[in-house]
């Protein structure tokens, strides 16, 4: 059976407090220095012009049952036509992103200044409180939960008879490490704020495909089965009114 644990404000003040605070600390320092870090090249006009192209696809996919079928087929043939489309990509013009990193240099030295951004922190900070504050129960959650979130919330700590709901020290640094994106978005502002899970999927990819994007548009603009909403607009706002009315 779980034993309950009086957790001692001395562990509140010298190991919760002080890892909450460096976490944050580190993540508005990280982004700062990522923006020094980060080289100011002007856009490519041929990359900003087939994101605009993919972005008007989407949108007439999404609305493509409000307008008439004879529009939705001229939209058709301008943005998937085999010789002049929009999303028409030539095989011999097909661009690999991986290549084009390689290629420019300045990207792929973006690439690994972004990388090192975040590498280098958060395996200093990881060594950090795994020397200092392995081995504490930092933390309690006030609900009740099963025996899967063990590992989770138990990082460094083998003790089966330990309630669920304490958290070790060193889960307590994953838990911040991968939960501060609301904080973040207050004091950096939404569009700036990013969580480590971002920052990861960003390192295992290599960069925006244009012509992997402007294929797969094609694709679900083809497969698109018009059917006009207007004329079923009537019957549905009568069913709408009766549903009100009941």
């Amino acid at each position: 059976m779980a034993e309950d644990l009086v957790l001692d404000t001395a562990i509140r003040d010298w190991v919760l407090v002080p890892l909450s605070v460096v976490m944050v600390l580190i993540g508005v320092l990280r982004y700062f220095v990522s923006k020094l870090m980060r080289s100011h090249q002007a856009p490519d006009l041929k990359v900003v012009k087939e994101g605009q192209v993919i972005l008007r696809a989407r949108n007439l996919r999404a609305a493509a049952g409000f307008i008439p079928a004879k529009s939705f087929r001229s939209r058709k043939t301008y943005f998937t036509n085999e010789e002049n489309g929009l999303l028409h990509v030539p095989k011999g013009q097909a661009q690999n992103a991986q290549a084009q990193m390689f290629s420019d240099p300045n990207l792929a030295m973006d690439m690994m200044k972004k990388n090192l951004s975040m590498i280098i922190p958060q395996t200093l900070t990881f060594a950090w409180v795994n020397f200092f504050f392995s081995g504490f129960v930092a933390a309690k959650i006030p609900f009740p939960l099963t025996q899967r979130f063990r590992g989770m919330l138990q990082n460094g700590i083998d003790l089966s008879t330990v309630d669920v709901s304490y958290v070790s020290s060193r889960s307590w640094y994953f838990l911040n490490l991968f939960g501060l994106r609301g904080l973040f978005s207050l004091i950096l502002g939404e569009e700036n704020a990013m969580d480590d899970t971002q920052r990861m999927m960003q390192m295992s990819g290599f960069g925006f495909d244009p012509s992997r994007s402007l294929s797969a548009e094609k694709d679900g603009i083809d497969i698109i089965q018009h059917e006009w909403a207007l004329p079923k607009m009537e019957k549905r706002a009568e069913d709408a009114l009766k549903k009100l009315l009941k």
